[in-house]
């Protein structure tokens, strides 16, 4: 895979010069420009394309946020901030990642391993079939979730929650049709408008419910009773 094309735009020299550092000592990262005037970036982003942006939030003629909003390609983004409860007003970020000032390079590396392998899923998952992995958007970054630890979807209104083998939740802003859409169908079957189980986490169908592997009974409705035979000649 070639580097990774990444441009840092923050109006503090020393906070410009750190990422700068950082990006160089990371491999499969190449730093192609970095600007101190948003202005400028905005120009050069509009006739280059690049694959990763470094930007600050907090800049004074326009913010990272409005910045990254009005670019007509946009490429993905780690955004960079200096106050801890930085309060994003529901902009669809879209995210990999963002960091807190001062950055430390552990936590750098945390996040542009995300952006790296982001970019590898999207660039293989039309030439190997379905990835073993599922990426969401959760509390303003990039999830990673390998697609075997699903036990269940479920669906609020405008949100899905993924329910993991270890227990744990990830909220997404999303509908449930998109997550499926990303899942591969032999595995993962709808019983219900607001269910989606993962086929091999189904212990037993009994009574119009699936009993999954964590004790938790699900319903099956009538829409999708098909799926009791499914199962049953899976």
């Amino acid at each position: 895979m070639e580097p990774l094309k990444c441009v840092a735009i923050d109006d503090e020299p020393l906070a410009l010069a750190l990422i700068k550092t950082y990006i160089q000592a990371t491999e499969g990262l190449n730093l192609v420009h970095v600007f101190e005037d948003a202005v400028a970036a905005i120009e050069y982003l509009s006739k280059f394309q690049v694959d990763l942006l470094f930007l600050d939030v907090d800049m004074p003629d326009i913010t990272g946020l409005e910045l990254y909003g009005s670019l007509a390609i946009k490429p993905m983004v780690i955004f960079t901030t200096a106050y801890k409860n930085f309060a994003f007003d529901g902009f669809e970020l879209n995210a990999i990642d963002y960091l807190l000032k001062p950055i430390e390079y552990a936590r750098f590396k945390t996040a542009t391993k995300k952006a790296l392998d982001y970019h590898l899923y999207k660039q293989q998952k039309d030439l190997e079939g379905p990835s073993e992995y599922l990426f969401v958007y959760s509390e303003y970054k990039l999830i990673k979730i390998e697609i075997k630890e699903i036990v269940y979807l479920e669906s609020l209104e405008d949100y899905v929650k993924i329910h993991l083998s270890n227990g744990k939740m990830i909220l997404t802003l999303t509908t449930l049709k998109k997550v499926i859409d990303k899942l591969p169908a032999e595995k993962f079957k709808r019983i219900h408008r607001s269910y989606v189980v993962a086929v091999k986490q189904v212990q037993q169908v009994a009574s119009r419910k699936a009993q999954l592997s964590n004790g938790l009974a699900l319903p099956i409705s009538d829409t999708y009773a098909s799926f009791i035979n499914e199962w049953k000649n899976a």
